[in-house]
């Protein structure tokens, strides 16, 4: 065998292995119905963002729609005449052109008037799923909301996740010194209440969808950490990272290319758990007054705005916003619960 073949033959081999890994984990993903069902909601849920995104829905979402508090299915009825209209007087002495030069134009502004409220009138559009108090379509802004909500709770638990993976690799397969170093450091992180790490890292970055993504990112990835720590520790002395090391493999290759994909259903699990939390966890901002601006939409502030209003029993903007974020939480649950099985190596040991 020529020495050009030989050197090929490991990279060829390498290739059809990592292919084979991935290949023979979608193939299980795909025999799961529950999780295909939840994939497809959760792409479903992703191009509605990149429309709304885009401007294709939800564009005018802050356009008043429908009268104050409109409850679902509303259609627009006509407005009573508003008081102080120019209607020319009726009766025996309602000729006032010899005391106001205006009177004969009276008729003319009113019958203008009648004609701008029809068009109003006609602008106003059904609601299905009801308006806000101040008469804007609640559909359009779960719409809307769920570009916020979904961008906040998956960017903060990606930050969160890869934090955590990379901090609890190092502390798990460096150890020494490094892995004192990080055990010190999350001593730190998890002996400071949350809430005072959110407003000092508020006081810091200032308001935003940004910020609230580092926020929930750089105070949330202790507990993937954690168990990362562990499972690097557990694997770093099994016999498959021992044979790589003994072939010549580097620490950076024994760790992100042969332990970090046994270790992946681990790191799903906290993804999926994160995303769930960092959803709710921005209602909660939002209401404190760190989450995102004023002139910006989310789950969050749809909830914070729906306390007042079912107090008067306006209901639907509640129920709109806890089924947009039911829905998706769902969703995602199930769709990362059937990639951790498809990827897990000891379901994998069990099917073999």
């Amino acid at each position: 065998m020529s020495p050009a073949l030989s050197a090929d033959t490991p990279r060829v081999a390498r290739d059809a292995r990592s292919a084979g890994v991935w290949s023979a984990a979608w193939q299980r993903f795909r025999t799961d119905r529950v999780g295909m069902a939840g994939l497809g909601v959760v792409l479903a849920f992703l191009l509605m963002i990149a429309a709304s995104a885009l401007g294709l829905l939800a564009g005018d979402w802050q356009r008043e729609r429908g009268v104050p508090s409109a409850p679902p299915s509303f259609v627009g009825a006509r407005p009573a005449a508003a008081p102080g209209t120019l209607a020319q007087p009726q009766g025996p002495n309602a000729d006032l052109s010899a005391v106001d030069p205006l009177a004969p134009r009276y008729k003319e502004w009113d019958e203008r008037a009648a004609r701008f409220r029809d068009v109003e009138v006609h602008k106003l559009q059904t609601l299905p799923l009801g308006g806000d108090r101040l008469g804007r379509d609640v559909l359009a802004k779960a719409v809307k909301g769920s570009e916020v909500s979904v961008f906040v709770g998956l960017m903060a638990a990606l930050v969160a996740t890869s934090i955590g993976t990379v901090l609890g690799a190092l502390a798990g397969f460096v150890g020494g010194r490094t892995g004192d170093l990080l055990e010190w450091l999350y001593n730190v992180f998890t002996s400071i209440p949350g809430i005072l790490l959110i407003f000092a890292f508020a006081a810091v970055f200032g308001r935003g969808v940004g910020t609230v993504v580092l926020i929930l990112g750089l105070t949330g990835w202790t507990g993937v950490y954690r168990l990362l720590r562990a499972e690097f520790i557990k694997h770093a002395v099994r016999d498959y990272v021992r044979a790589a090391q003994a072939i010549g493999a580097s620490a950076a290759s024994r760790m992100f290319r042969h332990i970090l994909p046994n270790v992946s259903h681990v790191i799903l699990v906290q993804l999926s758990i994160l995303t769930v939390g960092f959803i709710k966890a921005e209602v909660i901002l939002s209401y404190l007054g760190l989450g995102v601006p004023l002139d910006q939409v989310s789950w969050g502030t749809m909830l914070a705005e729906a306390q007042s209003e079912l107090l008067l029993g306006h209901w639907w903007q509640l129920a709109t916003a806890t089924l947009f974020m039911a829905v998706f939480v769902t969703a995602f649950s199930l769709m990362t619960d059937a990639l951790r099985d498809a990827l897990d190596p000891k379901l994998r040991g069990l099917e073999a």
